[in-house]
This record gives C-alpha cells, sequence and structure tokens, in this order.
C-alpha cells in the first residue's frame, strides 16, 4: 500500500489549499453571517478547475481522479463547509450523474457549461414526505401525448436551488404505476431558468438553517412544468439507480469535507492550547487538554484513510458502496465530537463566533443528515456485509 499522494494528486491539493485559505478564509464569517455566498467565489472555482471535477476533459472537465477531488473538497470544507457543500451538489451529485448517466447530447449540451461555471446544478429529491424513504416520492410526471412530461410537485432543502439554471428533479412517472415503487421512479433534466408561468417557483426556505447559512436552500415547486422527452436522464424508470448513485458520489464529498472540518478543529485547538494561560501557565500544558487534542489527531487520522480508502477504490474502478457508507458514517461522527470538545476547550470563547469553532461545530451536524442520515449509513453497511 503507497500512502504518498501523487504530483497530479499533490497539485490539486496545493491549488484547493491556497484558494481556501487565501480567498474563502478571509469571507468565511462574512458568508454565514450573511446567509450567502459571492458568486465571485464559484468563478473563481471554476477558472482553477475545481468544478471540472472527475469529468472527462472531452467534455469539459478537468479529470482528476476521485482521489484528488476528495482532497479538494477536504481543503474546501476546512475553512467553510457552504462552500464545499456548493461545489459538491454542483460536481459530484449532478455533474457526475449526468456523466454516468447522460447522453452524448446531454453530456455536450451541460457538462463544459457547468465546468465553466456558467450553469450551476442542483439535486432536487427531497420532499416534504420524503427524505431517508427516497422511494416515496410524490412528484409525478404525467406523459403528455408523446411529445414529453407534465411535472407536478414539491421539492425542499434543495442546495443552490435558487441560483441553479439547470437541476436533476426526480418523479414518479403515471405510466409506470403498476410496477414497484422505486421502479416508477425517472430522473429529469429540468432547465430552471424559466419563469413562473412556465410552472416552476423557487423561494427560499424559511427560516434560518442551524449550520451551511450561507448555502443556497431552496423549495421549489412544479405546476404543470413541460419538460420534453429528450430531458429524461437514464431512461423511463431508472430514477431510483441514477439518484442512489448520485448519492454514493456526494457521500464522498461529505466525508472529505468532515475530514476538512475535523482538521479545522484540531489546528484550532492546538493554537488556543499554547496561547490561552490559566494557573500561569498555557492550558496546553494540562493532562487533559493533551487527552483531547490527542484523541482529536488519532479519530482524524482514522477519518481521512477511510476517507481516501473510498476514493482509491473508486479510482480502481471497484464498487465502493460499502466503503463509501463507512468513509461517511465514521468521518462526520468523528468530526462531530471533534467540533464539541473544540468549543469546550475554548470555554467561554468557544460558545461565540469570537473564534470559528463556534461555525464548526454548527455546519458539522448537517453533514451527519446530508447525503443520507448516521442510521441509514448503518443500514447500508449491514445490508452490504448481510448480502
Amino acid at each position: 500500500m503507497n500512502f504518498f499522494l501523487g504530483e497530479e494528486q499533490l497539485h490539486w491539493q496545493s491549488l484547493a489549499c491556497t484558494f481556501a485559505q487565501e480567498r474563502v478564509q478571509p469571507l468565511a464569517r462574512e458568508m454565514d453571517e450573511a446567509g450567502q455566498m459571492p458568486h465571485t467565489l464559484i468563478e473563481e472555482m471554476a477558472t482553477r478547475g475545481f468544478l471540472g471535477g472527475t469529468i472527462p476533459k472531452a467534455w469539459g472537465g478537468s479529470g482528476m481522479d476521485a482521489l484528488s477531488l476528495a482532497l479538494v473538497y477536504e481543503e474546501l470544507g476546512r475553512v467553510c463547509s457552504s462552500v464545499r457543500g456548493f461545489m459538491t451538489v454542483h460536481t459530484s451529485l449532478v455533474m457526475q450523474c449526468i456523466n454516468q448517466w447522460g447522453n452524448d447530447e446531454q453530456k455536450q449540451r451541460y457538462l463544459p457549461l457547468m465546468a465553466r461555471g456558467e450553469l450551476i446544478g442542483c439535486y432536487a429529491l427531497t420532499e416534504p414526505d420524503a427524505g431517508s424513504d427516497a422511494a416515496s416520492i410524490q412528484t409525478t410526471a404525467r406523459s403528455e401525448g408523446g411529445l414529453g412530461y407534465a411535472l407536478n410537485g414539491e421539492k425542499i432543502w434543495i442546495t443552490n436551488g435558487n441560483i441553479a439554471r439547470i437541476a436533476i428533479v426526480f418523479a414518479r412517472l403515471h405510466t409506470l404505476q403498476e410496477k414497484k415503487q422505486h421502479e416508477q421512479i425517472t430522473a429529469f433534466l429540468v432547465p430552471l431558468n424559466a419563469a413562473e408561468d412556465a410552472g416552476i417557483k423557487r423561494t427560499r426556505m424559511p427560516g434560518e438553517p442551524l449550520g451551511h447559512r450561507a448555502s443556497d436552500h431552496a423549495h421549489i415547486v412544479f405546476n404543470d412544468c413541460f419538460i420534453g422527452h429528450e430531458m429524461v436522464l437514464g431512461g423511463e424508470g431508472m430514477g431510483f439507480k441514477v439518484a442512489m448513485s448520485a448519492l454514493d458520489h456526494g457521500r464522498l464529498g461529505v466525508a472529505a469535507g468532515a475530514v476538512g472540518v475535523h482538521q479545522a478543529c484540531l489546528d484550532a485547538c492546538i493554537q488556543f492550547a499554547k496561547e490561552r494561560k490559566q494557573f500561569g501557565k498555557p492550558i496546553g500544558d494540562f493532562e487533559m487538554i493533551q487527552s483531547t487534542i490527542a484523541e482529536m489527531k488519532a479519530s482524524l487520522d482514522a477519518a481521512r484513510l477511510l476517507v481516501y480508502r473510498s476514493a482509491w477504490m473508486k479510482d480502481q474502478g471497484l464498487s465502493t458502496k460499502l466503503e463509501t457508507s463507512i468513509a461517511k458514517y465514521f468521518a462526520t461522527n468523528a468530526a462531530v465530537k471533534a467540533a464539541s470538545e473544540a468549543v469546550l476547550l475554548h470555554g467561554a470563547r468557544g460558545y461565540s463566533n469570537e473564534y470559528p469553532v463556534e461555525r464548526y461545530y454548527r455546519d458539522i451536524k448537517g453533514l451527519q443528515i446530508y447525503e443520507g442520515t448516521e442510521h441509514i449509513q448503518k443500514i447500508v453497511i449491514a445490508k452490504e456485509l448481510l448480502r
């Protein structure tokens, strides 16, 4: 086994680290408080090739390997989970899904524009009554005389939903109603630059989320929204398989982002333990503080190795359903604990936004939920082992 990164991987890691530290970190607190991310950051990510991800260069992508993409997510997650979340949805859930399931015409039409950041994507699966149980979605697609389909239904908590111009929307096709629930679902590529009179209404989700406050979370309603037959992604009745494959891509991004948050917590704790003095000496001299930092480092290394293993297996063309779920489950839980300990170690300062550990604590909780909750990951892991 080789634990050293290759030249290309080191290139992407260094590029992402520099961008994150110089361009994202200075804006992170401001973005969190304002509840939005400047479009200039998206343009800069595109210019650096981040948005192209693992998409082949023939389709306008950057041709990264999976590990390089994970390294980019880790560096972005280290400074701002909202920025990392934007990219994971756009690049992993949407672009990789189009690359895997789309025909040549769909790839040529959308992927180059998305890699350049000229077309933002979102992934519309979650509904008011369909979260972990993805097969129970109620959005419908009605055939319109062979010309296309009329979409009706609503989607919630759709990241990038208000700024996106293309969405992968999952709906139940009425002509397949005699089949099993998951076999009725079809994925559609839906343009989102249409006005409300075209059957699409987008609004920001009400209330303020606990974390990822700079992310764009949308409530999207479809009312007889017409979609041409050429916009079906992967074929009629294949939507559930499309959705699950996309979530597998996204889980790696979430796991890598969690490693980034975990690293940020460790960095903050080490710095604070050196600077903060109590009882006449730095708190880092006390064994309880040393114990916290040591445990944080050990769990970080374990999480990072699980994420890198999953990415490496993807690059070998191997099935990674089990390994990606393990990485997502372990990395997010380890980072949640690290963030909690970081707030505690910082004392009263950690309980305010004077230090970034407060934001890490809020942001990381969402990563236990996105792309399948902790409970869903346990189910996936167990089923894979018992199959």
